[in-house]
């Protein structure tokens, strides 16, 4: 058993270098703006550009709409698939898993195409409408994570028992999504929530092409001219990946720990 555990340490030990080495070569750079000392004057420098708190702030936005859009196209769709169309779960996964194979410039390029300023419907000559584009874009690429997350939320739960029990009492179906399913889909929603949050908050290639205010062209615009805001951004990034997958552990607990509502 001793040379095995060895091996098991010892592998832990070359991911952890791996893994963090170059984390924390990244946030001794960006504290070496100053010269001669460590400094957080890269910090001080991005939280005071215009710029980054106006690309946070619309990230943040788009964000939070993309969440709410995703959820609403997700759940009732994953909820009436494992309730009424069980055979039609792999086509609906298979359907749900293409954003990870279809690179993000084409799909972007095929929303551009569709909804141009010569096509039936120009959304993209206005800002609010380039803005609706934006978030049918990252419900599209967040759609896998989303769903997966809802999808096996309801896989642990008895729905047709739920929904049975629901109905005896006279609930109907909307009635029954919210008050019954939802509920114990708590934490799988959340789950899904905080992923699509990472994951548009430090996307590049649709806002970019979109020509949006977005984090992710900011970033990239960072890292052409700058030298230590860059790395105080990558930390600044890391950081919010982070604090995204806590929360989603944090709350996950919570919600295995709360009794579902009867």
């Amino acid at each position: 058993m001793k040379p095995s555990r060895w091996g098991a340490w010892l592998a832990v030990a070359l991911a952890v270098v791996y893994f963090i080495a170059p984390l924390v070569a990244t946030l001794e750079f960006s504290l070496r703006m100053r010269r001669g000392t460590y400094s957080l004057d890269a910090y001080r420098e991005v939280f005071a550009d215009p710029l980054f708190q106006a690309s946070f702030v619309y990230s943040m936005a788009m964000a939070m709409l993309t969440i709410v859009v995703g959820a609403l196209l997700v759940v009732p769709t994953a909820f009436w698939v494992h309730w009424k169309l069980p055979r039609w779960r792999p086509v609906i996964e298979f359907v749900t898993l293409l954003p990870l194979v279809i690179p993000a410039i084409v799909l972007v390029f095929g929303y551009l195409r569709l909804f141009n300023s010569s096509a039936w419907l120009p959304l993209t000559d206005t800002d609010l409408g380039t803005n609706t584009l934006l978030v049918m874009s990252y419900v599209t690429l967040t759609l896998p994570y989303m769903y997966r997350s809802v999808d096996n939320g309801l896989q642990v739960m008895d729905i047709k028992a739920l929904t049975e029990a629901a109905q005896v009492l006279g609930a109907g179906r909307g009635v029954i999504l919210w008050r019954v399913i939802l509920p114990n889909l708590r934490s799988a929603i959340l789950s899904g929530a905080f992923l699509t949050f990472a994951i548009v908050m430090g996307e590049f290639t649709m806002a970019s092409l979109l020509n949006r205010p977005a984090f992710g062209p900011y970033l990239q615009l960072m890292g052409a001219n700058r030298a230590y805001e860059p790395a105080a951004l990558a930390i600044l990034a890391f950081a919010l990946t982070w604090a995204c997958m806590g929360l989603i552990n944090l709350l996950g607990r919570r919600g295995a720990a709360t009794p579902s509502p009867s």
